[in-house]
C-alpha cells in the first residue's frame, strides 16, 4: 500500500510530536504544523516524506495556504488530526472575557474551520479520508476548574458527531473523536493557561498549584497514545469515539453509569410532556 498522507496541527509537543515521529516510522508521509513550524524537528523526516508548515489554526488565511502546500507537495490528505490545543484552568469567576473566547477560538472555532478545509479536500480530490478529532474525558465529564475547556471540547464532541451523519458515503469521509485523560504531555505544564482574575470567592481553589503537583504524575504516556491515534488512523471502520488511558475509561463508565440511574430515575416525568394523542412515526 501506497504511504498515507498524515496532516497533523499541534506538532511541536505531545501527542502530535510523538504521531509524526510514529507515523515516518510506520512509513507515511506528514505534513506538521504549529504556529511556527521552523522550531520543529524529526527524526527520519525529509524533503520526501515531510513537510513542515506553519499554520495558526485561529487565521483562515494559513489554514487555506498550509492546505494548498500540503496538496502541492503530496497531492492528497489522507488523515487530518485536529490536535491543536490547549488548556485553560481556574474557578470560572477567574477567567477574564479574553481567556474565555481565546479558548474557544482554538479549542472550537479554529478545529472548525481546519475541519471544513479538510472535508472540501478530501472530497473535491475525491480521495476520501479520516477525520481524527483530539478531544478529551472532558468532553463527556464535567472537571472542575475547566469549565472553559470542558465546553470547547464537549462543542467539539457535538459537532463531529453531527457532521459525521451529514457526508454521503460515497465521500468516503470518516469521523474519530479520540478522548484521552491525563497524559504526561506539556499540556498540564508550560502550555497551560491560568485565570488572571484573583477572586476572594475561591480561596479554596488553588488551580496553579493543583495542576503542579499533577504535572508529570499522570498515568499516560503519549509515546502509547500516539500508537493508539495511529492505529485508529488506518482503521478500515474506525470508531466514532475511543478513550484513550485507564483514569478516562473509569470516569466514562462512572459517567454512563450514572447517566443511565438518572434517565431511568426521570423516566416518568421526561414521558409526560407530549401533546395528547400523539403517536410516534
Amino acid at each position: 500500500m501506497s504511504p498515507r498522507v498524515f496532516f497533523i496541527t499541534g506538532t511541536s509537543t505531545g501527542f502530535g510530536e510523538e504521531l509524526v515521529k510514529y507515523a515516518l516510522q510506520k512509513g507515511d508521509y506528514v505534513v506538521a504544523t504549529a504556529r511556527n513550524s521552523s522550531k520543529l524537528s524529526f527524526d527520519g523526516a525529509t524533503s520526501t516524506n515531510s513537510l513542515l508548515v506553519d499554520l495558526d489554526v485561529t487565521k483562515k488565511e494559513s489554514i487555506d495556504k498550509a492546505f494548498e502546500e500540503a496538496i502541492k507537495k503530496f497531492k492528497r490528505v489522507d488523515v487530518l488530526v485536529n490536535n491543536a490545543g490547549y488548556g485553560l484552568s481556574g474557578p470560572m469567576e477567574t477567567l477574564t472575557d479574553k481567556q474565555i473566547r481565546t479558548q474557544m477560538e482554538v479549542n472550537f472555532f479554529g478545529l472548525i474551520d481546519v475541519t471544513r478545509k479538510a472535508m472540501e479536500t478530501m472530497r473535491e480530490l475525491k480521495t476520501g479520508g479520516l477525520i481524527q478529532q483530539v478531544t478529551s474525558i472532558g468532553g463527556h465529564v464535567g472537571v472542575p476548574t475547566f469549565s472553559i475547556y470542558c465546553a470547547s471540547k464537549w462543542a467539539v464532541e457535538g459537532f463531529t458527531e453531527a457532521i459525521s451523519k451529514e457526508v454521503k458515503p460515497e465521500w468516503g469521509i470518516k469521523f474519530t473523536c479520540v478522548e484521552p485523560g491525563g497524559f504526561r504531555t506539556d499540556w498540564a505544564g508550560r502550555s497551560m493557561d491560568f485565570g488572571e482574575i484573583d477572586h476572594p470567592a475561591y480561596d479554596h481553589i488553588n488551580a496553579r498549584d493543583t495542576m503542579g503537583k499533577r504535572h508529570g504524575n499522570q498515568p499516560g504516556d503519549p509515546t502509547k497514545a500516539a500508537i493508539a491515534m495511529y492505529e485508529l488512523a488506518v482503521m478500515e471502520d474506525p470508531p466514532l469515539r475511543c478513550i484513550l488511558g485507564t483514569d478516562a475509561y473509569s470516569m466514562i463508565n462512572e459517567k454512563l453509569d450514572t447517566y443511565s440511574k438518572n434517565v431511568k430515575k426521570f423516566e416518568k416525568l421526561s414521558n409526560s410532556t407530549d401533546v395528547d394523542g400523539y403517536k410516534a412515526s
